[in-house]
């Protein structure tokens, strides 16, 4: 199935059995990629609510300004921009972007959605090319591991009971199978059953901010590798998202106009 953005600078290349890699480029916040953020907004933060623009970019700089300088800044930045991303070429969202404790970060999965009749669980990271040695597949293998670990691991929280928190919340409108699958794993995961990754599709996300000199990802060279690392990685589908953004601020400059 062929994924194409009708806002963002990207291309998608489909590998065999319905797995992607998508490239996505940022050089600024244009015009078209600004409207789209305005008539998305509201819906990623709260769902389906009739909260007014300004409103929510109030919440937005509310819920950043404390964090700003450190990587959870440039982290829900980068995630914003995933969610923003998904959504447009197709997936539907059955989460809040803000969490159900104002103010606090998810403590479960970055996102998780639906597409067609499957679900698929995203995990976001993030780091700046300032940072020496960073690369695109570190990060998407750093988003694999962590995926896992929520997964199939023992993490501090139950990924599961969290998401279906999200996806019982009114405005997010998600299907009662959904919900009921949700509910069941993390049941599961409160007795202590974990599961195997390789039952899920994931969605490993990278986002590198390079804060000065700007150049587009190079898909021919980085394509093999990502091809490469997804041999290493047991799923039932994947798609892989990597971003090049200008920087933080063109983030704040949008929410503060």
């Amino acid at each position: 199935m062929p994924f194409k953005s009708n806002v963002f600078d990207s291309e998608c290349r489909e590998l065999a059995g319905g797995n992607h890699i998508h490239f996505i480029n940022i050089p600024a916040l244009v015009d078209k990629i600004t409207t789209h953020i305005d008539a998305s907004i509201v819906s990623i933060c709260e769902g389906a609510t009739c909260t007014d623009l300004a409103t929510i970019k109030q919440r937005l700089i509310a819920f950043l300004t404390p964090k700003k300088g450190t990587t959870t800044e440039m982290g829900a930045i980068a995630e914003f921009f995933g969610h923003l991303y998904l959504t447009e070429i197709g997936f539907n969202q059955e989460f809040l972007f803000l969490n159900l404790e104002e103010g606090s970060i998810k403590k479960g999965f970055d996102g998780y959605y639906s597409l067609d009749d499957e679900t698929w669980i995203y995990e976001s990271k993030s780091g700046s090319t300032a940072t020496e040695g960073i690369t695109h597949e570190s990060k998407i293998s750093l988003a694999y591991s962590d995926l896992k670990d929520k997964i199939s691991g023992n993490p501090a929280n139950n990924p599961w009971q969290n998401a279906y928190n999200h996806a019982c919340h009114i405005d997010v409108g998600t299907d009662a199978s959904i919900r009921q699958n949700l509910k069941a794993l993390a049941r599961a995961f409160t007795q202590g059953t974990r599961q195997d990754i390789g039952s899920f599709n994931i969605i490993p996300g990278s986002t590198l901010f390079l804060e000065g000199s700007w150049s587009d990802i190079d898909e021919n060279d980085l394509s093999p590798k990502l091809e490469q690392l997804i041999d290493t990685f047991s799923f039932t589908k994947i798609h892989i998202v990597c971003v090049n953004k200008a920087s933080i601020d063109l983030f704040w400059a949008y929410l503060e106009n």
